[in-house]
């Protein structure tokens, strides 16, 4: 009798250590919506929703194919695993079942998923890099306008933006085009109330636009 209990409290606290795995799935794949909403690898919006799909996808490719066949590797690999005692071979520490590796397995692989997505989340985050609050506050109106306004060329180009200081909080800021002769330019004033932003007409990148401002020119 108390060999079969004892062989029950085991079974039960494997079947314990081995209930994480679908609601570390329903809580991951939410958190990894909720990533993918607030900080899109991509750069583009996602919405709530359609953020949640995906991480729902992503998330049963895991646990459904990634995470049974790394369980099963894991588990052949402790089955054939020897311990040399004293020159003779001794059966290793007991391992758990096959469904506990797998339902860890599962976890592990949740969790760098959703690591995974705020890494890459954190690292599609635009970097503004400003001496002053107002060379980032226009940083981030170029970003917006751009986003908002410029054709697809500009913004894919958004990367190569660069500003001229044309004065105390007036700027002068440019997205080289695919031509990298020509630009895209935008004067912003952070002195007005609220801060403008206005098209540049002349297509002369920053540099050039420089030159003809000099006084030798």
């Amino acid at each position: 009798m108390a060999s079969n209990a004892r062989f029950w409290t085991r079974r039960l606290r494997w079947r314990f250590a081995g209930a994480w795995q679908w609601p570390a799935f329903a809580v991951l794949t939410f958190l990894d919506g909720l990533l993918l909403h607030l900080l899109p690898p991509t750069g583009r919006d996602i919405g709530l929703a359609p953020g949640i799909i995906l991480a729902s996808f992503g998330n049963l490719l895991l646990v459904g194919l990634v995470a049974p066949w790394l369980a099963r590797r894991l588990d052949e690999r402790a089955s054939r695993e020897v311990i040399l005692r004293g020159g003779n071979p001794v059966v290793g520490r007991p391992r758990p079942p096959l469904e506990v590796l797998l339902s860890r397995t599962a976890t592990a692989l949740l969790c760098a998923g959703a690591l995974g997505l705020l890494a890459a989340g954190l690292g599609s985050r635009p970097l503004v890099v400003s001496e002053t609050e107002e060379t980032e506050l226009n940083a981030v109106l170029v970003r917006d306008h751009v986003n908002a306004t410029a054709p697809p060329e500009v913004q894919r180009n958004l990367d190569t933006a660069n500003t001229l200081r044309l004065g105390t909080g007036f700027f002068r800021t440019c997205v080289s085009l695919d031509d990298r002769t020509q630009a895209w330019c935008v004067f912003v004033d952070t002195n007005a109330h609220p801060p403008g932003v206005s098209r540049d007409t002349n297509p002369a990148p920053n540099g050039r636009y420089a030159e003809d401002r000099s006084p030798g020119a």
